[in-house]
């Protein structure tokens, strides 16, 4: 169980454009800017991420079907916007956790408590 598909329209309209006034310069919140893969469109969808050794890791709390995760995967780099700065991701892949390992204790305890046992890993380009 992931979030429903209901709040993510309500975060989409009410919840994201708030988020995404502090997304990208509170950790863990960040801002993943992505494009359409069909459309071209340029998106930008607030995330929580967390960064280790060079290494990104960004909680799918709606699973990996959300239509970020297809953009970000089918172009096979992504900017995020995190801490105040922008960096260029490449590789992304999706990987499956279900003890959340990766994440910060509390963190972890809401991705157990919502189901979301993925998430996506990224390096920084050259």
């Amino acid at each position: 169980m992931v979030l429903p598909r209901i709040v993510a329209r309500f975060n989409r309209h009410v919840t994201n454009p708030v988020a995404g006034l502090v997304a990208g310069t509170v950790p863990p919140f960040a801002v993943v800017r992505h494009k359409g893969r069909r459309s071209g469109r340029a998106y930008r969808t607030p995330v929580w991420v967390f960064e280790d050794d060079g290494v990104y890791r960004i909680a799918l709390t709606y699973g990996r079907d959300a239509e970020w995760v297809k953009n970000v995967l089918a172009a096979g780099v992504f900017e995020l916007d995190a801490k105040g700065h922008t960096v260029t991701l490449r590789d992304p892949v999706v990987l499956e956790d279900r003890s959340a390992g990766w994440a910060p204790l509390g963190v972890r305890q809401v991705l157990w408590g919502i189901g979301a046992k993925h998430y996506l890993r990224a390096t920084p380009a050259a």
